[in-house]
């Protein structure tokens, strides 16, 4: 499903560089989900963890059988955008990202010129993922309070500096993330962190250059870089 941030167009690079030393019955875990768009083209033992309530929730309903809507007006858009309280959590998450102008969190109503129905293409996509999100573990929870099973290969997609702000009460805190990857890595797993820029005790395992649109001045070329934790810092 379309999520400000996704680096599902960017699986196919970074899993094989993620997954390479993964051992048999090691777990994978993502402390920043998102909208599973990596974590549904791993197999194995998986754990899914987000603080946002709203996209855990639709995740869980889907994982339990619930289907999307085929259609939705901007009228009922509206309604469950500012009366939220009013509609299941899992029907909130789907609507505030799927039927959203470019997957943000109720960042206006999905429409073009060609009336595509981007309710109906997200419900799809959903469903899709669906098939391989059986037996994840999901969890909603700040990063810092999961508990990460033994010797894990663990992928953060945290929010990026620099960047469009996700809603949020609380600020992120990007130096406070820094230090739970270290001693997170230092308890013996394997971390891994999607970011522009990354502290000198971190190693860029892989690097391509893309337009980017979340910038605090708008549209530019950027470099999406992998890290992984190397120490000495």
């Amino acid at each position: 499903m379309r999520y400000m941030g996704s680096k599902g167009r960017y699986a196919k690079y970074i899993l094989p560089i993620i997954l390479k030393d993964r051992r048999q019955e090691q777990w994978y875990v993502e402390p920043f989900v998102g909208a599973f768009n990596i974590i549904d083209k791993v197999d194995g033992l998986r754990l899914a963890n987000d603080i946002n309530p709203y996209i855990i929730a639709l995740y869980k309903a889907v994982q339990a059988g619930w289907e999307p809507p085929d259609t939705l007006t901007k009228e009922e858009y509206q309604d469950i955008r500012f009366n939220k309280d009013k509609y299941p959590k899992h029907l909130v998450g789907f609507v505030g990202f799927g039927c959203s102008f470019g997957g943000k969190w109720f960042g206006g109503y999905a429409q073009d010129k060609e009336q595509r129905n981007y309710c109906a293409a997200s419900k799809r996509s959903v469903l899709k993922q669906a098939a391989n999100l059986k037996d994840v573990v999901i969890e909603n929870k700040n990063y810092w309070e999961i508990t990460i099973p033994p010797n894990s290969i663990v992928y953060c997609d945290p929010p990026y500096e620099n960047t469009t702000k996700y809603k949020t009460k609380n600020p992120f805190d990007h130096a406070r993330f820094w230090d739970w990857v270290r001693v997170t890595a230092k308890e013996g797993h394997t971390v891994f962190v999607s970011e522009y820029n990354a502290p000198v005790d971190f190693e860029c395992v892989w690097s391509k250059t893309v337009n980017n649109t979340l910038t605090q001045i708008g549209s530019q070329e950027r470099v999406e870089k992998l890290f992984k934790f190397v120490g000495g810092g």
